[in-house]
């Protein structure tokens, strides 16, 4: 048996993703019934989704993981996609950067990646280079998601904007809506949907439902973050029912 240790920082107000990346990761017994993981977190403060609490809240991500790096993890995610992409195209790769260096100084050297940075990477490395999004976002910081990908050379063909701005409230919003949105967005010649690009707007119960309904490959921020954790423990890209991207092709 191996115990794999998984850190997140998470916003204060989250709810979704120490739901979520376990239940991905706890999914994975029926094929690795010698894996074994325990969850554990550190959090920022941040209740609405706007651009001044983001920037306060993204200053809190270097104590966040030192705190964690003092328990020893052996993998760590900053959970939180749009903090990352508020702040200017290509900063997920400044941000971990900035967290590899404050574990490093607490003579640890725990690998970190983003949750944002993980949705990006996995894109280019399937080669999904063109795809539709649907974000629980207000229209202004859809966008700035929009360029933010766009930035990394992915064209973002169509985008839905659900327009909730109390990070609670996207928390409760019902993952089965996403297979109504996803007939509304414009899906013609994408490569792929990003059914949630948010990690606190749940869609876990219908990425493969979703898939299925369209027939093009369907991933989410948090699908793409699991994915880019388990390639970072050197383990199978695998969960049962969670779309093309963890399903091990």
């Amino acid at each position: 048996m191996r115990n794999y240790r998984i850190g997140q920082i998470v916003p204060s107000s989250n709810t979704t993703m120490e739901t979520e990346i376990p239940a991905m990761l706890n999914a994975r017994r029926e094929l690795f019934p010698n894996e074994t993981f325990t969850y554990h977190s550190a959090r920022m403060r941040m209740m609405s989704v706007t651009p001044e609490e983001l920037t306060a809240m993204d200053q809190a991500s270097d104590r966040c993981a030192i705190e964690l790096s003092d328990a020893r993890m052996d993998v760590m995610a900053y959970a939180c996609l749009v903090a990352i992409m508020a702040q200017g195209n290509g900063y997920h790769r400044q941000s971990q950067a900035r967290l590899q260096k404050a574990v490093q100084e607490n003579n640890t050297n725990i690998p970190i990646l983003s949750s944002a940075g993980a949705l990006v990477d996995s894109l280019k490395e399937k080669n999904l280079g063109k795809v539709s999004i649907i974000t629980p976002y207000m229209k202004p910081l859809t966008q700035r998601v929009i360029e933010y990908i766009e930035a990394e050379g992915i064209r973002v063909h169509d985008s839905i904007s659900l327009e909730v701005s109390d990070n609670l409230e996207v928390g409760r919003l019902d993952p089965a809506n996403l297979l109504e949105h996803v007939t509304r967005l414009d899906i013609d010649g994408v490569d792929a949907v990003i059914l949630s690009a948010c990690v606190q707007m749940p869609s876990l119960p219908s990425i493969q439902k979703a898939e299925d309904k369209i027939g093009k490959p369907v991933l989410s921020a948090a699908v793409a973050t699991v994915y880019q954790m388990l390639k970072t423990l050197n383990l199978e890209t695998r969960v049962p029912n969670a779309g093309f991207l963890l399903s091990g092709n």
